[in-house]
């Protein structure tokens, strides 16, 4: 069959076919949300830098008076116009390692056994637990420190942890009750849902295929968890922890209550201590000078920096961390 076609006419341009249209996609959407959503990304970070430049700019006078004394000096006195800020930097580091040598072994333990190990029946009401402890208001969790963790405290596990361990210089002195000790174990509470939450949700992500090689190996249940699952999921976890360090550098409430607030810098954890969240919460309202508000300015500042330095280095770790797994893969 012949197909008749138009003649062209001379100056006549010609015109794609509908089928060719339909089969061109239109990229303009494609780059709108992609222009969109790199806009939001940017936001986050200059969010980021104003945070610091803000804190900076509104701490410019302390910084020029007492320049990297600020960081190395322990006088906090507003009378005499004199600031140091490493009682409160040693306060904030000491009670955020001792949240996290409480809180990681039990968080990550509890998403073990919520993975692992716990039947349906078990499982969910103890997740509905978990969740519950962690929409609780740090100043409520103060409240109960104040009143009913700290009593106890001072009667039973203080004096043993004394009578056990009071060689060392870690547990000598008087018991107070408020004590660096007790911050810490106010954040590790703090802390702990949100690192066994992100631990559950890593360990469910780990595939099932794992587990099933290795019992095909005749590997244990305690072999399959520590081999297939944990190993498999340690950069996931390593993330978890970090997002409760950052939670526990930042704490101020809770803290604050249960610390002692005083500026000073003692070896045994019985001993009041400070931190950087609690001085500004605690004095910022009272800073009737310049110098003494440009001062407490700098303490967010140096908070500030702690947290992004503390994170770069998880990150560091976690790469290192990954690397070297993956090494011993291909060898």
């Amino acid at each position: 069959m012949n197909v008749v076609t138009r003649p062209s006419i001379p100056g006549e341009t010609e015109q794609p076919s509908l089928a060719t249209q339909m089969s061109r996609p239109s990229r303009f959407g494609d780059r709108a949300f992609e222009w969109l959503t790199l806009a939001m990304a940017l936001a986050v970070i200059a969010l980021v830098f104003l945070v610091g430049w803000q804190l900076a700019r509104g701490s410019q006078l302390a910084i020029a008076k007492f320049g990297f004394h600020f960081l190395t000096t322990s006088t906090w006195d507003p009378v005499a116009e004199q600031y140091g800020a490493l009682p409160f930097i040693y306060g904030t580091i000491v009670s955020s390692l001792i949240a996290l040598i409480i809180a990681v072994p039990l968080s990550i333990a509890t998403a073990v056994y919520l993975t692992e190990l716990a039947p349906l029946w078990v499982r969910q009401p103890l997740v509905s637990l978990i969740e519950m402890l962690a929409a609780i208001p740090s100043v409520i969790l103060g409240l109960w420190g104040i009143f009913v963790m700290i009593p106890w405290l001072k009667a039973h596990p203080f004096p043993l942890l004394k009578t056990l361990f009071g060689w060392t210089p870690f547990f000598e002195g008087p018991i107070y009750g408020i004590s660096m000790l007790a911050g810490g174990i106010i954040i590790a509470i703090m802390i702990l849902p949100i690192i066994t939450s992100v631990s559950r949700e890593i360990l469910r992500s780990v595939p099932n295929l794992q587990r099933e090689a290795a019992y095909a190996l005749g590997a244990t249940r305690w072999e399959v968890t520590r081999i297939a699952v944990l190993s498999y999921a340690k950069k996931g976890l390593a993330g978890a922890v970090i997002l409760g360090l950052g939670r526990a550098l930042g704490e101020t409430m809770a803290v604050t209550m249960v610390i002692g607030n005083t500026p000073q810098i003692k070896a045994s954890l019985f001993a009041p201590g400070y931190t950087l969240a609690s001085v500004i919460a605690n004095e910022f309202t009272e800073a009737t000078t310049d110098l003494y508000l440009q001062a407490l300015f700098e303490v967010g500042l140096v908070l500030f920096g702690i947290t992004i330095l503390a994170n770069l280095i998880a990150q560091v770790l976690i790469k290192t961390m990954a690397g070297a797994t993956t090494t011993r893969a291909v060898q």
